[in-house]
Parts: C-alpha cells; structure tokens; sequence
C-alpha cells in the first residue's frame, strides 16, 4: 500500500512558479512509477507529466513541454513537478499518482492517488 500526499500548490500571478512535492510513504517509493494530472474546474483529469521507475525517464504532455519539470528523489521519497511561466490556463487541482509498472499517461493504470493541491494562476 501507499500513500500520496501533495503538496505546495497555490496562488500565483501569470509568469509566476510554484513547485509541487508528491511525498509517498509505505513501501518503497522508487520502485513506482510517477504521475501528475490535474483537473480544472467543469472539466476532466488530463495527464500533465511522468516519471518511470527505473531509469528516469520523463514524459509531458504538450501543453507544459518547456514549462514543466518532474523529478523525484527516491532518498526523500518524493516527486517534484516544478511549474515555470505559468498562465491561467494551468490553474486546476495537481494530483499525483502512482503505479508498480512504467509510467503511462493514462490515469486509469495507476493503483495510487493523492488529494490533491489546487494551484491556481491569476491573469
């Protein structure tokens, strides 16, 4: 079993940052793969950014590719998703999530999810 908290979102101008911390505890969290998604309001989850478990490798979804860092320190048991140049369209609930397998970017293959932490970007 595990746990996902989320972490460090807020309120922000437009062009402002934030970084998002996703800290996982029971078992090993570097064995999992990691996700972010996030939800605006009236509209449904979509995939942000991802991490594998294994070597590393990152994936984004277009609309953040150039703004947007994941990144994770397993000694922390912890994800990252730093946030650069933000706009109003990133403004929504951040959910991280997790899964044993490579990282995909559909929610629906993930076994673990936290809360979430609303970020919201003002124009």
């Amino acid at each position: 079993q595990v746990q996902l908290v989320e972490s460090g979102g807020g309120y922000v101008q437009t062009g402002g940052s934030l970084r998002l911390s996703c800290a996982g505890s029971g078992r090993t969290f570097g064995s999992y793969s990691v996700a972010w998604f996030r939800q605006a309001q009236g509209k449904e989850r979509v995939f942000v950014a991802s991490i594998n478990r294994s070597d590393g490798t990152t994936y984004y979804a277009d609309s953040v590719k150039g703004r947007f860092t994941i990144s994770r320190d397993n000694a922390k048991n912890t994800v990252y998703l730093r946030m650069n140049s933000l706009n109003p369209e990133d403004t929504a609930v951040y959910y991280c999530a997790a899964r044993a397998g490579y990282a995909t970017s559909a929610e629906i293959s993930y076994d673990y999810r936290g809360q979430g932490t609303q970020v919201t970007v003002s124009s």
